[in-house]
């Protein structure tokens, strides 16, 4: 599923660039519309190859889950790399609950993170947020995010 969505992506780059597809993109393309079009797929997320393979969850949820995971992990281990998960949850946790009642309903709205969060835990916070996945967590569930469970 992951490589489909790269695949959905790249040709919508190339679509808005107004770049020709090349001939396996051309090809996908025309198979998964067909499929479509034809009825053998009964909608177009599985025509394209987006079904729901993990419990139901959407793949659009479940790539906003991954993102999510990734920059919480990234926080954890650029932020905090000497405690242990338990410690990392709560220090972000704390970090997280923080950002959520400050910074975020301002930063809620924007298409792209501020310059001066680089090189800071707001980096990872906004990355979290932005994803488009639930926060923040709690810190139970961000113990399992941080052991690499999810």
């Amino acid at each position: 599923m992951l490589a489909n969505i790269e695949t959905i992506r790249a040709i919508e780059r190339r679509c808005r660039d107004a770049q020709p597809l090349n001939a396996e993109q051309r090809q996908w393309l025309g198979d998964a519309l067909s499929a479509f079009l034809e009825h053998r797929s009964p909608s177009i997320d599985s025509a394209l190859g987006l079904g729901n393979p993990r419990g139901g969850i959407p793949w659009w949820l479940e790539e906003a889950i991954r993102k999510r995971n990734a920059a919480l992990r990234d926080l954890a281990r650029t932020c905090f790399p000497d405690l242990s998960a338990s410690a990392q949850a709560e220090q972000v946790w704390k970090l997280a609950i923080r950002y959520a009642a400050s910074a975020w309903r301002f930063d809620e709205g924007r298409n792209a993170m501020p310059a001066h969060y680089a090189g800071t835990p707001k980096t990872y916070l906004w990355q979290a947020f932005a994803s488009g996945a639930a926060m923040p967590l709690g810190k139970r569930q961000l113990r399992t995010i941080l052991t690499g469970c999810t």
